[in-house]
């Protein structure tokens, strides 16, 4: 008598849905969700945002960045 393991059932549907991207990135047709079209503007923003603050200095010595006038203190980073 031979035993079945639980995990197959799983293993096979696990298959089936790699096989059913695979087959949709294969048509050309697949587009990107719309939640991860935002979530990844939302971060690049984040790392633009923070990359200019820990480069300021560097920025503002090559006059791409105001030397802060006109800017109320409490915005800025300490």
């Amino acid at each position: 008598m031979q035993i079945q393991s639980k995990a197959l059932p799983q293993n096979s549907l696990l298959r089936r849905a790699i096989r059913s991207l695979t087959a949709a990135s294969e048509s050309g047709a697949e587009t990107a969700h719309p939640l991860l079209v935002i979530s990844a503007v939302a971060l690049f923003t984040l790392f633009a945002i923070v990359e200019m603050d820990l480069h300021s200095a560097q920025l503002q010595a090559l006059g791409l960045l105001s030397h802060g006038t006109g800017i109320d203190p409490v915005f800025l980073s300490p």
